[in-house]
C-alpha cells in the first residue's frame, strides 16, 4: 500500500500526503462563525457590557465579510441571521447600542460599524435600513447643530453617542470613534464634499503633532485617555492613534499626498516594528504596547494598505505565532478588553485580510 501511495504521489504530486493545516485566517473565520449565537449575534462571555451583542455583532460581522471566498466561503444564512439581529436591535431613529438606554453599548461605534457592514453585505433593504442610521450619526457630530463652534476643541468630532451633547458637556470624545463614523459615512455613499467631512478634519488635525513628529494622539479634551502621556509640551504620538489619524483623514477626503497624511505616514513608517504599539516612553507606560497589540495590528495594516504600501512587516508573523489552537487570539493584558477572544480575534482577522 505504501509503495502504491508513493508511486501515485510521484505521478500526481498529491494523494497520500497529509493535508496541510488550514491557514490562520481560515481557522480564525471558523472560530468566529462558531461563536455566533442562535439569535444571530455575537455576545461577550468576558464583559457584561458587551453581552448584549449590539456593538460586537457588527464588529465581528464586518471583519468576516472582508475575508475572501477562496479563504473561507461565506455562510450566507449566517450572514442573514446576523443582519436580522442588527435590525432587531436598531431603534427607529437609527441608533444601535441603545436597546437598554440605561446601559448604552457604544452607540456611535455600534451604529457606524453596522452601517459599514450593511453596506458591504448589500442584502435586500439595506439602503432603507442605513438611511436613518446615517441620519443618527450625522446628528451626533459636535458642530453648530448641537451648539458647538470651530474654536471648541471637540468641534467636528464624535463621542460615544446616545443623547446629543450640548456645551459645555463633551462627554468622551476621541479620534478612534471619529474615524469609525467617517468610514461609515463614506461607505454609505456620502461624497467627500459633504460638510461633515470638512468639520471632522478640524478635529482630526487638532489631534496631530504636525509641528513636531507628525504623529497623532487620542483626544483633545481628556488627559488620561492619551495613553502615551504628555512630554511637558504636547501629548505624545503613538501607533494606534497615528494609524487612526491616517484612516480618518483618508475617510474625510484627504489624499495620501496631503501634508497631514504624509507626515503621519512617515511617523508610522519610521516607528513601526511588529504587532506591538510604538510610541510609548517610560516605565509607567510599558503595558500599553502589548495591551493595544491587536487594535494596532488591525489599524496599522489598514492604514498601510490604504496608502498602497503593501504588506506591513512583522504583523502577520506575530499573529501566526500567537494564534491559539482553536483559531482564536486573546491578549494577556486587559487594558482595552483585548483579553476577550471575540475582540482580539476580530482585530487579528482584519489585520490578516489586509496583509494578504
Amino acid at each position: 500500500m505504501a509503495r502504491a501511495c508513493i508511486a501515485l504521489l510521484l505521478a500526481l504530486g498529491t494523494g497520500c500526503a497529509p493535508r496541510s493545516a488550514p491557514a490562520p485566517l481560515a481557522r480564525a473565520a471558523r472560530y468566529l462563525w462558531g461563536q455566533q449565537a442562535k439569535d444571530g449575534g455575537w455576545h461577550s462571555h468576558t464583559y457584561g457590557l458587551l453581552r448584549s451583542g449590539q456593538s460586537l455583532t457588527p464588529f465581528v460581522l464586518l471583519a468576516l465579510l472582508e475575508i475572501p471566498e477562496e479563504v473561507y466561503p461565506l455562510p450566507k444564512a449566517d450572514v442573514d441571521r446576523a443582519i436580522t439581529f442588527v435590525r432587531s436591535q436598531t431603534r427607529p431613529d437609527g441608533a444601535l447600542g441603545m436597546a437598554d438606554p440605561a446601559i448604552p453599548d457604544y452607540p456611535n461605534y455600534s451604529t457606524a460599524l453596522a452601517v459599514s457592514a450593511l453596506c458591504r453585505a448589500r442584502r435586500p433593504g439595506w439602503e432603507a435600513q442605513v438611511h436613518p442610521m446615517v441620519a443618527y450619526l450625522r446628528g451626533q457630530q459636535f458642530t453648530e447643530q448641537n451648539g458647538w463652534h470651530p474654536q471648541d476643541p471637540v468641534y467636528g468630532a464624535w463621542g460615544m453617542g446616545g443623547e446629543r451633547r450640548k456645551p459645555p458637556d463633551t462627554g468622551h470624545v476621541d479620534l478612534s470613534m471619529t474615524r469609525y463614523v467617517l468610514e461609515a459615512l463614506r461607505a454609505a455613499g456620502l461624497p467627500a464634499s459633504d460638510p461633515a467631512f470638512a468639520h471632522a478634519r478640524i478635529f482630526i488635525e487638532r489631534c496631530q503633532n504636525l509641528d513636531s513628529d507628525g504623529g497623532f494622539f487620542f483626544s483633545t479634551t481628556e488627559f488620561d485617555t492619551n495613553k502615551a502621556g504628555h512630554d511637558g509640551q504636547r501629548f505624545r504620538s503613538y501607533g494606534t492613534t497615528t494609524a487612526d489619524g491616517i484612516l480618518a483623514l483618508l475617510a474625510a477626503g484627504s489624499p495620501a499626498s496631503e501634508v497631514h497624511v504624509a507626515r503621519a505616514a512617515r511617523w508610522l513608517t519610521s516607528h513601526h516594528h511588529d504587532m506591538y504599539v510604538p510610541g510609548f516612553v517610560g516605565e509607567a507606560y510599558q503595558r500599553w504596547p502589548r495591551g493595544l497589540a491587536f487594535y494596532y495590528s488591525a489599524a496599522s495594516t489598514q492604514a498601510w494598505r490604504a496608502l498602497s504600501a503593501g504588506p506591513l512587516p512583522g504583523v502577520a508573523d506575530g499573529l501566526r505565532r500567537t494564534q491559539r489552537v482553536d483559531g482564536s487570539w486573546a491578549n494577556p493584558e486587559n487594558l482595552v478588553k483585548e483579553d476577550d477572544p471575540l475582540i482580539a480575534t476580530t482585530f487579528a482577522v482584519q489585520a490578516l485580510v489586509m496583509n494578504r
